[in-house]
């Protein structure tokens, strides 16, 4: 009877020492904190994001939930979101309380760079792991910080890529020698500004006549028009946010001042949203980038671009938020959380961290390849540069010029 006792003691030491990891109980529901902004200045970005994350977690409700690894079952999801109003004192007591209150599993920034900015050190300060769906200043990816991701769109240094080499191959070859750039001077812009100047001075093609920054909330462009046309650009560059892009096209229109090239973000990005404040004569003919609500890449997970605008349009039927790239976007984090939830070891910040790195260059969705550098900033995700073009009917359509295995068309130069 010893010796049996004997030879069960170690087996019992075993149990013991497991018993802990595998009777730790499933939590009820997954918490995702995440923050939106229903009117003021970032609203146009915010909200798009903030409802197609929202789709995600009802699609996935409705589904009993995700597949959480550590717990080897579905779990329903709750997002608790709070309304920031654009405001960036706001958003810093409702991040705080995200974390410290709510006690969040998950926390996602708002849309945006500014918004995101303000996360930023409260997530690290409180060791939480930052999702960042859209907030791609570059200054907020460190080696020292693991405690942010970029899940939808490139870093803003890579962003204008594709822009600025055309600028410095077909544009050059077009009669294009000199450009200007005006942008609001935040961390999304501000880093595309950087970026696009630092391109243009590399190839040494391409002279830059007026560069300059002007605040976010600027509205009014009559003057800063004016100053630019005295420059006498063959490019002009615009880098700002949707209120931006609003007024500075409106007042392009109402001036009657003609640019031969003209790029904008956010008819692009948030083309039914511009057409809606401009009109689509004020926009032809603007170079823009082509963005995944535009362009049907083929998914290894998650909807198609097709069944996700179907999706899209039956929940917010009526609703005031247009459909584009943010809507996407917001619609992305909800899969790549998906992904990483399926594939953690733990519920722990950093193995979230890690489970979302294990997707890099293998994940493919509706917002194209998914891809990381070692700082937590996308590289993947590029969207090409398109021209938006009369199609005929009294609206608009994009054609892809650059790069060229990407292309559907060629260039208009100078516009009509």
């Amino acid at each position: 009877m010893r010796l049996l006792s004997l030879r069960l003691a170690p087996v019992l030491i075993l149990l013991c020492l497991l018993t802990p990891a595998f009777a730790a109980p499933a939590p009820s529901e997954i918490r995702i904190g995440a923050l939106y902004a229903s009117s003021g200045t970032f609203a146009a970005i915010s909200m798009p994001v903030h409802d197609g994350l929202a789709l995600w977690i009802d699609q996935k409700n409705a589904e009993g939930g995700v597949f959480v690894k550590p717990y080897n079952k579905k779990i329903p999801l709750k997002l608790i979101s709070y309304d920031d109003q654009s405001s960036t004192a706001t958003a810093a007591t409702l991040y705080n309380q995200l974390i410290t209150r709510d006690r969040v599993d998950i926390l996602v920034a708002d849309s945006g760079s500014v918004l995101t900015s303000i996360g930023l050190p409260i997530a690290r300060d409180h060791k939480m792991l930052l999702i960042d769906p859209t907030g791609s200043g570059a200054a907020f990816f460190t080696k020292d910080n693991p405690y942010i991701v970029l899940v939808c769109v490139p870093v803003s240094s890579i962003w204008p890529k594709y822009a600025a080499e055309f600028l410095n191959t077909d544009g050059y070859q077009l009669g294009i020698r000199k450009a200007a750039i005006l942008y609001e001077t935040n961390d999304f812009t501000g880093t595309q500004a950087t970026a696009v100047r630092n391109f243009l001075k590399q190839a040494g093609k391409i002279q830059i006549v007026y560069d300059n920054g002007v605040p976010t909330n600027t509205s009014n462009y009559t003057v800063l028009l004016q100053n630019i046309r005295a420059a006498n650009p063959d490019a002009v560059l615009h880098l700002g946010f949707p209120n931006n892009d609003i007024a500075f096209f409106r007042n392009v229109q109402d001036s009657g001042i003609k640019f031969k090239w003209l790029f904008g973000i956010y008819p692009g990005l948030e083309t039914e949203l511009l057409e809606k404040n401009v009109g689509s004569k004020g926009l032809q003919y603007v170079y823009t980038y082509v963005p995944s609500s535009i362009i049907d890449y083929t998914p290894n997970f998650g909807m198609n671009l097709a069944d996700f605008k179907a999706a899209w349009d039956k929940k917010y039927s009526g609703s005031h938020v247009e459909f584009g790239f943010n809507s996407v976007a917001g619609y992305t984090t909800g899969l790549v959380l998906e992904r990483a939830l399926a594939t953690t070891d733990s519920m722990d910040q950093l193995a979230l961290r890690k489970a979302i790195f294990g997707l890099s260059g293998k994940l493919k969705t509706v917002d194209g390849t998914f891809e990381l550098d070692d700082t937590g900033a996308q590289i993947g995700e590029i969207t090409p540069l398109g021209q938006l073009v009369p199609d005929g009917k009294g609206g608009l359509k994009f054609v892809v010029v650059y790069p060229h295995d990407m292309a559907n068309g060629k260039a208009v130069y100078p516009a009509p």
